[in-house]
């Protein structure tokens, strides 16, 4: 297994107050709908250096939007509870270099979320555990598919009762990879659940609870050549697809190329396929042929979730 993660920029130097980095996350994994996840190995990264007044930079994926480069969710979120911890004016110099593709369905809005609390109670040299940081992950997303992953690594199940994230975690093996096929248009998570019907028929809801059982079997015992039926699903993924029927030929062309799992990644427009490290080139490679205007790349999975150094 690799070892953690930790910027050679963190080791460089000394003026780091505080370094944080987070993985990216691929929720739902076909029927486990808001509730099944597991983490990337594809990170954000945070510095927070000491300061005599709020400044911020920017890199990689974002960098050029002004919405984004404002980090208004981050800020928000660390100011808040570094307050709360501290009773003191948060005053650093954060340096933020994005690697996780944004409005994409890889978590990139739950990254923030699970890094600007992990940063907030690292600056303040608040002792946490992640359980800590997931529970507290709730106020701002309620839906633990991708927090969860965020936080602890891996592949998770979770359900929310009350004001509480109850999981269990399966670490992934190096002998699987993911493929990640990257469109070059965003689907928005809130516009592409106005397609999902109010009411599913007993027919439905039964297929995909059983397959969702069946999958988090299969992860738990690690019984992948069984992905490719426990990852079907007949609650949101198809009407979700049809937004941009090209998702279907990815789908296709993926499976077709001995893929264990294709599914689209939280809401799209990402679609995540999980693959034996032997064939993960040449799934990728197929996929970057038939769709040249897509971003393919092959990543491992991450089993750490958030980490941080002060």
């Amino acid at each position: 297994m690799r070892t953690p993660p930790l910027s050679t920029i963190y080791v460089q130097s000394k003026r780091i107050k505080v370094f944080v980095s987070v993985p990216a996350t691929s929720a739902n994994l076909g029927p486990g709908f808001d509730t099944l996840g597991l983490a990337i190995d594809l990170r954000n990264e945070i510095i927070i250096k000491p300061s005599q007044f709020l400044s911020m930079s920017t890199k990689g994926e974002g960098a050029s939007n002004p919405k984004i480069k404002k980090n208004a969710l981050f800020l928000s979120i660390f100011n808040e509870n570094y307050t709360r911890l501290t009773q003191k004016e948060p005053l650093f110099r954060f340096e933020f270099n994005n690697n996780i593709p944004i409005s994409r369905g890889l978590g990139s809005s739950s990254a923030v979320i699970v890094a600007s609390l992990t940063a907030a109670y690292t600056a303040a040299g608040v002792k946490y555990n992640k359980r800590e940081i997931l529970n507290r992950a709730l106020k701002y997303e309620s839906h633990p598919d991708n927090i969860t992953p965020a936080v602890m690594g891996g592949f998770n199940v979770a359900c929310v009762e009350g004001d509480r994230v109850y999981s269990k975690k399966r670490r992934l093996p190096d002998t699987l990879k993911a493929v990640l096929v990257v469109p070059d248009k965003t689907i928005s998570t809130a516009k592409s659940r106005t397609v999902l019907p109010k009411m599913y028929k007993k027919e439905e809801t039964v297929y995909s609870l059983s397959r969702s059982s069946f999958m988090t079997a299969l992860f738990m015992s690690e019984s992948w050549e069984l992905l490719r039926i426990a990852s079907k699903d007949k609650l949101h993924q198809t009407r979700r697809m049809k937004m941009m029927p090209e998702l279907f030929e990815v789908q296709k062309l993926a499976l077709k190329h001995g893929a264990l799992m294709s599914t689209l990644s939280g809401s799209g427009s990402t679609f995540f396929t999980m693959c034996y490290a032997d064939d993960a080139d040449k799934i990728a490679d197929s996929l970057q042929k038939k769709f040249p205007q897509f971003r393919v790349f092959v990543s491992a999975f991450d089993n750490y979730g958030v980490i941080s150094k002060s």
